[in-house]
């Protein structure tokens, strides 16, 4: 058995205090990191250039679980908001659905609100619903949509409990996706033509009491996936296998991304008191960083027909 590379994280890089960090994403074309506090209803946009002085908060309306560039359009993003999609404004917070996901379906609105998602190599948005902890425990009344370029919305699967990572090989012929209180990753067989999803399979099991949150893919086709709960994010080949693991001084990273070979990694308060556990352990909600000596693969673009 080969040995497990491992890197080791003392401290974030910009240490913020959030509450539920998620959805990091980079944005290359204007050299920005950007990610959401789903709990608290912000955005963060950083300019990498300068660093952490430049953070950025912007205020909106509604939870947002993951949020993505559209094409030829460098003031408004799509997300993933509380009921669906919809376009928000980079710089003002303004949010306008553009496909609500509940319909005259009773209660839904508002026990259910979006989660992690990502945009494929058609332009079709992916993100999966999950019931919103701030009204009710999660449960497997969870889906999976997948909003097209001409806004038509489908439902690719259900149920799921905590839909999260996303993400597609280099064939672009297996699609990937977490849920996370399983344990497990699962594969499934892609149709980039028609956006079909077939041939469901276990890809990652994680074999113990913790839960698989957010990932991304590198150019080599393996998956980071952070560990939340378990205070590292694993490097997970394309056999299924751990390879790598970082390994991060809070307990519950949400996602990491890619910016150029470094990872930036998201987090989220512990459930527990702070004010009651070690040092070591209290830097949930920060942002973290780490050179991996890999790339990521290049993030599309959502794509209005």
């Amino acid at each position: 058995m080969s040995e497990i590379r491992t890197w080791t994280v003392k401290v974030p890089y910009i240490d913020i205090a959030g509450t539920l960090l998620e959805g990091p994403f980079h944005d290359a074309a204007n050299n920005e990191f950007r990610f959401v506090d789903i709990w608290e209803h912000k955005l963060y946009r950083l300019d990498l250039a300068r660093g952490p002085e430049s953070l950025r908060v912007i205020d909106t309306e509604t939870s947002i679980g993951v949020t993505a560039n559209i094409a030829e359009d460098q003031d408004q993003l799509i997300v993933a908001a509380k009921h669906g999609f919809a376009r928000l404004n980079r710089s003002t917070g303004k949010l306008t659905y553009i496909a609500e996901a509940w319909g005259e379906e009773p209660g839904k609105a508002e026990i259910m609100r979006f989660n992690d998602g990502a945009i494929d190599s058609h332009g079709r948005f992916w993100a999966g619903a999950m019931n919103d902890p701030k009204v009710k425990k999660p449960g497997p009344e969870g889906v999976l949509f997948r909003l097209d370029p001409d806004l038509s919305l489908h439902r690719m699967l259900a149920p799921v409990t905590i839909p999260n990572g996303i993400g597609w090989n280099l064939a672009n012929d297996t699609m990937y996706l977490t849920d996370s209180p399983t344990g497990q990753i699962f594969a499934f067989d892609f149709d980039a033509a028609t956006g079909d999803i077939s041939n469901r399979r276990v890809h990652f099991d994680l074999g113990e009491p913790l839960e698989p949150d957010g990932f991304v893919m590198d150019e080599e086709d393996c998956i980071w996936t952070a560990i939340y709960g378990g205070g590292k994010v694993l490097r997970v080949s394309t056999e299924g296998k751990v390879i790598a693991r970082i390994d991060l001084p809070t307990r519950n990273p949400t996602c990491p991304a890619f910016v150029g070979t470094e990872l930036f990694i998201t987090s989220a308060k512990d459930d527990r008191d702070d004010e009651w556990l070690p040092q070591s352990v209290r830097y949930g909600g920060c942002l973290f960083r780490i050179d991996v000596g890999v790339r990521g693969k290049a993030k599309n673009e959502f794509r209005f027909a």
